[in-house]
């Protein structure tokens, strides 16, 4: 299974809201991003989902967004994938990735807090942290 974020490259209202939010909430973060993740089964050929994924205009507009193979199908270093527990269509996930002053990616305890806080509503949605 191949991993595929799907990320704004124009301004993130939702990203900024998040931030704000966080850190009204005591949460150390100084910089949010929002992707969708998208899961694809393939046969090794990065370059194959790349296309796929480009050329679907319900996932994909290179006007504003911009695409991510990942390396592995888990959450990135300082991202927590919030995944609603009954999805039909759509995306896998919302990935959140939190970053500290310093540019670095936040630590576990950080990402921990934004999804009791506000990330994740537990009733409807789970929570994956990067192993």
């Amino acid at each position: 299974m191949r991993a595929v974020a799907v990320a704004l490259k124009i301004p993130d209202n939702a990203a900024y809201t998040a931030l704000v939010a966080l850190r009204r909430l005591g949460v150390a973060a100084d910089r949010v991003e929002r992707c969708d993740i998208w899961a694809f089964e393939d046969d090794g050929d990065a370059e194959a989902i790349r296309a796929r994924v480009e050329a679907d205009e319900t996932i994909f507009n290179p006007n504003k967004h911009r695409l991510t193979l990942l390396d592995a199908p888990a959450p990135r270093p300082g991202e927590v994938w919030i995944r609603r527990r009954e999805v039909s269509r759509g995306p896998e996930a919302v990935g959140w990735r939190l970053f500290d002053a310093s540019g670095a990616p936040a630590g576990r305890d950080v990402l921990a807090a934004a999804v009791e806080r506000l990330l994740c509503n537990p009733a409807i949605e789970s929570a994956v942290y990067s192993p």
